[in-house]
């Protein structure tokens, strides 16, 4: 990359509910970084969050944004059916582009995505953010020093009962998260995609996977349950249950990597905690302060890069390996 930015100047594209405090914020708290403009297709609600949040500019036409002259790095908040288009239209105008998760809708688009930036000469940063979140980085530390012995196995469980999106699940039109055309898939696209990231992050590229899924409660179009089980190199293996339709008692969410000396233990929605279980020792729960930017470190990760003092993490390579995986699990 031959680009290196004295500071960071922030479009983004989007500024729906993930920027009000997950990212936007975090762009101004960042020395050497400045969100500059933002863009929704409503003008008014464009308008309103630059008010709100200092912004000096706002648009209504995401072509303005992109080739305003003081914005140098686009980040695009738009539901994934629009990714594709709006990084090519970066990439083109020679803009770095940091996307929102899922990636894309496809693997295809993933690919199409990261080989127009990679034509362009612009940097493509993918927001898997767990990857710089400190409960995340002890679970690294944990298994790199061999504390759980040899990895042996990895389950992933997360059920979730109808009850807190029952209007939504019943085909409400403002969740884009169950219409597959906008989303690519259901709740799986939407939450696996930071489990699988992370097992990425944590054990390197899933070499193969293989997966079932199916609607069993009919009340929308995506999939609302999907099984399956991946491998990595090295002989670890993984297997995973995703279902968006259980009652309340069974409303549970847990990962768990076994190892030949214990286990450690994690959720990825439900808090930060992290369980370390060691035999011959006393079970140890370890609580993190997550900020409340939570994308901030990811988004530092970035601005460093971009000012060629360190690496982003999570890219658009390691983030369409995540594409290509749901696809395998999900049958796509």
């Amino acid at each position: 990359m031959s680009i290196k930015f004295e500071e960071v100047r922030w479009g983004i594209i989007g500024a729906g509910d993930v920027c009000e405090v997950k990212s936007g914020p975090a762009m101004n708290k960042i020395k050497h970084s400045k969100l500059v403009a933002v863009m929704r297709r409503n003008g008014a609600k464009a308008k309103d969050y630059a008010e709100r949040h200092n912004v000096d500019k706002w648009y209504d036409d995401a072509d303005k944004l992109i080739h305003d002259p003081d914005v140098n790095v686009i980040y695009i908040a738009t539901p994934p059916g629009s990714h594709e288009e709006y990084t090519l239209k970066a990439a083109k105008a020679g803009k770095p582009v940091y996307v929102e998760k899922p990636m894309a809708r496809t693997h295809k688009e993933c690919l199409t995505m990261v080989e127009a930036c990679q034509r362009a000469n612009v940097p493509l940063f993918t927001a898997y953010y767990r990857r710089r979140l400190p409960n995340f980085l002890k679970i690294q530390s944990i298994l790199k020093d061999g504390i759980i012995g040899d990895i042996r196995y990895v389950n992933i469980l997360l059920n979730k009962t109808l009850q807190p999106d029952i209007v939504w699940a019943s085909g409400h039109d403002d969740n884009w998260r169950i219409v597959p055309e906008i989303s690519g898939g259901g709740y799986f696209f939407d939450l696996a995609s930071h489990q699988l990231d992370i097992m990425d992050f944590l054990f390197g590229p899933i070499q193969n996977a293989q997966g079932v899924a199916r609607n069993q409660a009919n009340l929308y179009t995506a999939e609302d349950i999907v099984m399956g089980t991946f491998h990595f190199d090295g002989g670890i293996v993984g297997q995973g249950t995703w279902c968006f339709t259980t009652s309340k008692i069974s409303d549970k969410e847990v990962t768990t990597i076994v190892g030949s000396k214990g286990q450690v233990s994690f959720p990825f929605f439900s808090d930060h905690s992290v369980t370390l279980e060691v035999e011959g020792k006393e079970k140890e729960v370890m609580k993190f302060d997550i900020p409340v930017n939570i994308q901030q470190p990811l988004i530092q990760s970035i601005v460093d890069e971009l000012r060629g003092d360190g690496k982003c993490p999570s890219t658009g390579v390691s983030g369409a390996r995540t594409n290509r995986v749901m696809e395998i699990l999900s049958q796509k």
